[in-house]
């Protein structure tokens, strides 16, 4: 195991991750999954060749449908009772299957049912996944008889399509939309708000937000005063900073004992939680003429906690001792390790010192906080990374990750599909690398897993049953 998995120290938040929906495309060699992969998804992305076999690994791809976002997964032939290279990719087509939330089973209708079709069709009951049979080669209204003939099958109504043309299309998209988990529709992401980008100016008492609010609005727009607290109301200003309009929010100081809290200083404080909600990015100010305290490190877990963009803002610098200042960056290194990540500057409110340095640090942290890693990429990347790091064994079982997605942005959402549990070190060890080989500056990360086992059930959600014959199709593409 490297060095470098073994002294990762960056924290991983498990947080309430949304993951995309899964589709599994599989079926016999040369039925047309490919094609169809590729129509789905709106351009030749899937290798597509006019023999059996193509395709080997299973390759995942971002794909959309009516305003829908999911995951789709091209595999290459299923076939049972084969052995070598053809057993390997019949088993990576299984494991595909397994961890899908819906399988969409391609059969080609020109042939009609095949003894591989029937023994797949059994293995695909066992899985307890929803099932949308697709009649591949239907190029035309009159094709369209040798599709009813799928309906022996057993799992459901066959939908006549033609993946070279297109024809069909949309009445099987509609189908594999509605077979979809409930609560899978739809990726849920902050709501947006109309406007420029929404800075929250965060902080334990007394450590200068006020004072950088006026600084940056070049008046006094908010009250400043020596008592602790003065600040109680949420204050949004507009403020034109390089070439750009952002939203800069003040809020009240974040107090230790907040359930002790009366009075006007307890809603003082929940205004401040709920324009830590509604902003982007948290620019969180201490003061550096003072040890680092609970407060602090509390502030920074409650913009971690709400999935916020951040920034680390010292202030006072200006005031800041030789001796001190030997003391505060051990300080940092020890209590702000885990947001190592986060952009820090050093500034003075008072007098103005590196303001210049504090809005391409918010936009670093914005920037990170939104940005996203194509599906294919991505788990190219992680393939490449497992291969040279394997997770360690548990139980005396090794865990296998079969893909990741990113579930979301705003913050970056990742989930992790594997056959069993990952130790906490390697997934902190995986966000580590992510850092390193894409970014991600200013933004925390979420990884999570969905753990399936590799026979029958899944840990986790349950699936909805099988698509109903008499499904109604609505749209035709």
């Amino acid at each position: 195991m490297s060095e470098d998995f073994e002294t990762a120290d960056i924290g991983v938040e498990d947080g309430p991750a949304v993951p995309l929906p899964v589709v599994a495309v599989v079926g016999r060699p040369n039925v047309g999954k490919s094609s169809l992969v590729n129509r789905i998804i709106g351009r030749r992305e899937a290798v597509v060749e006019d023999v059996p076999g193509v395709t080997r690994d299973r390759v995942a791809y971002d794909a959309e449908w009516q305003s829908t976002q999911f995951t789709l997964v091209d595999t290459g032939g299923w076939e049972t009772s084969v052995s070598g290279l053809a057993a390997m990719v019949a088993r990576q087509a299984e494991y595909a299957a397994q961890t899908a939330d819906v399988i969409l089973f391609v059969v080609d209708a020109t042939v009609g049912i095949t003894d591989a079709d029937a023994a797949v069709t059994r293995v695909l009951r066992a899985t307890n996944r929803p099932v949308v049979l697709a009649a591949n080669k239907v190029d035309g209204s009159m094709q369209e008889s040798d599709a009813l003939e799928l309906w022996n099958l057993g799992v459901g109504e066959p939908y006549p399509i033609s993946a070279l043309h297109g024809r069909g299309t949309g009445d099987l998209l509609d189908a594999v939309v509605e077979a979809f988990p409930d609560g899978d529709r739809e990726v849920q992401e902050p709501e947006a708000e109309d406007g420029p980008p929404r800075v929250a100016l965060l902080g334990r008492p007394n450590v200068g937000k006020s004072s950088l609010l006026n600084r940056l609005a070049g008046e006094d727009r908010v009250v400043v005063d020596s008592v602790a607290g003065t600040t109680r109301d949420a204050v949004d200003e507009l403020i034109e900073l390089g070439g750009k309009t952002w939203k800069f929010i003040d809020t009240a100081g974040i107090r230790r004992r907040f359930r002790a809290l009366q009075g006007a200083d307890y809603y003082a404080t929940m205004r401040t939680g709920t324009a830590l909600e509604r902003a982007e990015v948290a620019v969180v100010l201490m003061d550096v003429s003072e040890p680092l305290a609970e407060q602090d490190i509390r502030v920074v877990e409650q913009v971690l906690e709400a999935g916020r963009g951040l920034v680390l803002a010292f202030n006072k610098w200006d005031v800041l001792e030789e001796d001190r200042r030997i003391y505060l960056e051990k300080e940092i290194d020890r209590q702000l390790a885990r947001v190592a990540w986060a952009p820090r500057v050093n500034i003075s409110a008072r007098t103005g010192r590196h303001m210049e340095k504090l809005v391409p640090a918010v936009e670093t942290s914005l920037a990170g906080w939104s940005q996203r890693i194509p599906t294919g990429q991505l788990n190219n990347w992680l393939k490449e990374l497992v291969a040279a790091t394997p997770p360690p064994v548990r139980g005396g079982k090794q865990p296998k990750i079969l893909f990741a997605t990113q579930a979301g942005a705003k913050p970056p959402q990742f989930v992790l599909f594997t056959t069993g549990f990952l130790e906490d070190n390697y997934r902190r060890f995986i966000e580590r690398r992510l850092r390193e080989d894409f970014g991600f500056e200013g933004s925390p990360i979420h990884i999570s897993m969905r753990i399936r086992e590799k026979k029958g059930g899944t840990v986790g959600r349950a699936s909805k049953g099988s698509v109903r014959p008499d499904r109604q199709r609505r749209r035709r593409s």
